[in-house]
């Protein structure tokens, strides 16, 4: 990743910075953690999703150093004990995708508790960025999700080309002769219907937002009512990062052999828990979670969780080398300049994350 090499190399002596980073754990960002490491970063390992936690990338990192609260399959309340375990760690600068470490110290802070002081903190997800505008930040915190960069490469491709490559590598299917209904026309959306149609689909989009729905009918979709489409649907692919998007009115409307698949952050998109409660349920391959439905068996894949990152590899490396690289750059920012800011949500800088380009 030689991008993100060099991203690193500019960074400034980190000795003295605390860095809590509640993010993906995969084999990709190894580089990055390693590289922080290396400049005197002490650094809190969380995840902001246990199904994509990879256990041996966490125990090579803390061999190298880093501290963590994060393994796969963590429960709930594990999960939420880490959050917290970042926090008693005293950071002093926060990395997320999520918002959640943020969301955590701010409930504290309503309750009267006592709070780390956080320089600054970077935010990487368009659901985090949600969460963010809801609240008043207690420090500067800068948005590298809305970067051309970051959405145009991957949000806008990386994550659809990567979710039907492990479509077809997790059920030996392909697309071909297959409705594909895609739930939002963000530019996640877009690419997963873009690459979709590429791979031989019937593509469908259903979206709420008039403005998007407009723009998939001019890209050229055929934009459909999602409570129709669901019925004849042979794949659905949610695309939006909120939660209860498809309903148990919509499991119920689908028919037998629909593939049931989410690539937005949030694990909540799908009403698994209504399949949990009111379904039989086995596992005939991996990551291809079968629910029978009286006289109807669904196919929910990865159980609802981040498809392409619990059952594949997400991006490719080369296009991550860019994610990382302004990532270290993000990193860079805010232990330095980005944190004399006044406390608030900005857009990371363009002269920050052109360096890293």
């Amino acid at each position: 990743m030689p991008r993100t090499r060099q991203a690193i190399a500019a960074l400034p002596d980190l000795s003295g910075i605390r860095l809590a980073c509640n993010m993906h754990l995969d084999l990709k960002m190894a580089p990055l953690v390693e590289g922080l490491l290396s400049r005197g970063c002490e650094v809190f390992l969380t995840t902001c999703n246990p199904t994509t936690v990879q256990n041996d990338v966490v125990n090579y990192l803390v061999e190298k150093g880093a501290t963590a609260k994060a393994w796969r399959d963590m429960n709930n309340e594990e999960w939420s004990a880490s959050f917290d375990d970042a926090l008693v760690w005293q950071p002093t600068h926060l990395c997320e995708m999520g918002a959640d470490l943020t969301t955590r110290l701010h409930e504290n802070v309503a309750l009267g508790k006592s709070v780390p002081t956080i320089a600054a903190s970077l935010e990487a997800t368009g659901s985090g960025i949600n969460r963010l505008k809801g609240m008043k930040p207690q420090y500067p915190i800068y948005n590298w999700d809305d970067l051309p960069v970051k959405e145009g490469l991957h949000n806008r491709h990386m994550v659809g080309l990567s979710a039907w490559q492990t479509f077809f590598q997790t059920t030996h299917l392909t697309l071909h002769e297959k409705v594909v209904v895609v739930i939002g026309y963000g530019l996640v959306g877009q690419g997963v219907a873009a690459s979709a149609r590429a791979f031989g689909a019937q593509v469908q989009v259903a979206e709420l937002d008039a403005a998007r729905a407009l723009q998939a009918k001019y890209d050229g979709w055929p934009v459909v009512d999602l409570h129709d489409a669901v019925k004849t649907a042979d794949v659905v692919a949610t695309a939006t990062g909120a939660n209860d998007v498809v309903s148990a009115k919509h499991l119920d409307n689908m028919k037998s052999g629909t593939f049931i698949l989410n690539v937005g952050h949030v694990a909540k998109e799908i009403d698994v828990d209504y399949l949990k409660t009111n379904a039989t349920h086995n596992e005939p391959m991996p990551y291809v979670n079968a629910y029978t439905l009286s006289d109807k068996t669904l196919y929910l894949l990865a159980d609802g969780s981040m498809f392409n990152l619990t059952a594949g590899y997400g991006d490719s490396l080369n296009a991550f080398d860019v994610t990382l690289a302004v990532m270290a750059a993000g990193i860079g920012h805010i232990v330095g300049e980005g944190a004399t800011s006044e406390s608030g949500l900005y857009l990371l800088p363009e002269m920050v994350w052109k360096r890293a380009l």
